[in-house]
């Protein structure tokens, strides 16, 4: 029944992701905002699919039999009283004592897994193949359609390089221009669902920008891994087995600009660059603030 619980607990954690599956690795970010409304973004450095690759693995070592302990339970002997001839009452309870199982015993442990498995084959395909759907016909299994994935980045515009490396790991060279006519929000994936926003740029009626980067914050709720913390199919799947870890979060956010800057959280505060001021942000698994501007274009 273990794996019945683990093949469950996989499929319900990529389906619950399916909408928040991206986190960054170790990058470098930038913005760079003009007060006419001009702005240039890049990323540069590691993306990686949110456990898919370690999550596939997990399921495959579930794919075969395990033997389970056998036990057998002996009572302690009586505790022998001062008195000679009298014993005082045992109310202690019988130990499991390990033993090897015997082969009748191994038989209907298998028989049993045999059987679980026939019963719920059926369930997993079909959950699987859902899986795929809401991953926009990813297989995480298949490095064929992971290489497809990466080939449809490569087609959409600011994409200038990706390579895969691995373990839904990928390396990434983003860069891109436009006017803040309208929001912004990266990253964005043709026929993939919205993915957990990295960086968002938003635009005001009153002339002024909030720039958020949640992406950045390992504790916001809208990162995946905070996410997962919290949910039941994780919790369940933990139990037993070893929490998929992808790659520690690690690089600095700048935002430079020629506007008003009216807030922000960084350490330092703005600091005077070549083209306007510079805020930067460290971010790294102690970091608890997502990164937080608003700028003030000209009228």
């Amino acid at each position: 029944m273990k794996r019945i619980g683990a093949v469950g607990a996989i499929v319900a954690l990529a389906l619950t992701l399916s909408a928040c599956l991206l986190t960054p690795g170790r990058f470098v970010s930038a913005l760079d905002l003009r007060k006419d409304g001009q702005f240039t973004f890049t990323y540069k450095g590691e993306i990686s699919m949110f456990g898919l690759a370690q999550l596939a693995a997990m399921d495959k070592r579930n794919s075969e039999f395990k033997e389970s302990p056998c036990y057998d339970y002996e009572s302690p002997a009586p505790a022998k009283s001062k008195k000679k001839g009298a014993e005082e009452e045992d109310d202690t309870f019988a130990e499991p004592k390990e033993r090897p199982c015997t082969a009748e015993e191994l038989a209907e442990q298998k028989l049993d897994w045999e059987e679980a498995r026939k019963e719920s084959a059926a369930r997993e395909k079909k959950d699987l193949e859902e899986m795929k759907a809401a991953l926009g016909g990813l297989d995480p299994t298949d490095p064929k359609s992971i290489e497809e994935f990466a080939g449809r980045l490569r087609r959409q515009a600011g994409w200038k390089a990706v390579t895969y490396k691995g373990d839904g790991l990928f390396d990434v060279d983003y860069a891109i221009a436009g006017k803040v006519d309208h929001d912004f929000i990266f990253p964005i994936i043709e026929k993939f669902p919205t993915t957990n926003t990295f960086v968002q740029v938003l635009r005001r009626n009153d002339g002024t920008v909030r720039i958020d980067a949640p992406g950045f914050n390992p504790g916001s709720t809208t990162n995946p891994m905070a996410q997962a913390m919290g949910m039941g199919a994780l919790s369940t799947l933990s139990k037993s087995e070893k929490m998929p870890k992808g790659p520690e979060m690690e690089g600095t956010f700048t935002l430079t600009t020629n506007g008003q800057i009216l807030a922000n959280n960084t350490d330092e505060g703005a600091k005077p660059g070549t083209t306007g001021q510079m805020l930067e942000w460290k971010v790294n698994v102690r970091t608890t603030a997502t990164p937080t501007a608003l700028v003030k274009l000209a009228n």
